[in-house]
């Protein structure tokens, strides 16, 4: 092995225990509150440094995505996203200002739409539609 291939390795190796160190776990029980790892159905990963807009992502124990969603300034903004513990889509939006905005739709685990409506500044509006589940 040359210096080059040598150093280049040490330096993979030494960022990836940078970044890994880097994040800490926040753990979450089955309605959201800050629990112990024992009691968590779900986790987050925290990064040390902060930044105005963050992207979030929450896990369920098994490693797989429980949800993806912003944070501008303390607050949720952008497009969401929640998911099975099965990795199907269940539920997708926009926040604004921390609130709920636009179109939200809810799915059933075969992806067909279960519920889909209107939110404006949080709260429901309009005529929201159900869909039942043809198999």
């Amino acid at each position: 092995m040359n210096y080059e291939s040598f150093f280049t390795i040490l330096c993979i190796v030494f960022f990836s225990i940078f970044k890994t160190s880097a994040q800490e776990k926040i753990w979450f029980d089955a309605n959201w509150n800050i629990t112990t790892k024992k009691n968590a159905v779900y986790y987050r990963l925290v990064a040390d440094h902060k930044s105005k807009k963050q992207q979030i992502i929450d896990y369920y124990i098994s490693g797989k995505k429980a949800k993806e969603y912003f944070f501008v300034e303390g607050k949720e903004n952008g497009k969401y996203a929640e998911f099975y513990n099965s990795g199907e889509l269940r539920i997708t939006g926009n926040f604004e200002n921390g609130f709920r905005e636009g179109i939200w739709k809810t799915y059933y685990k075969n992806g067909k739409i279960k519920e889909k409506g209107k939110y404006k500044v949080g709260e429901k509006v309009g005529v929201w539609k159900t869909f039942y589940k043809n198999n």
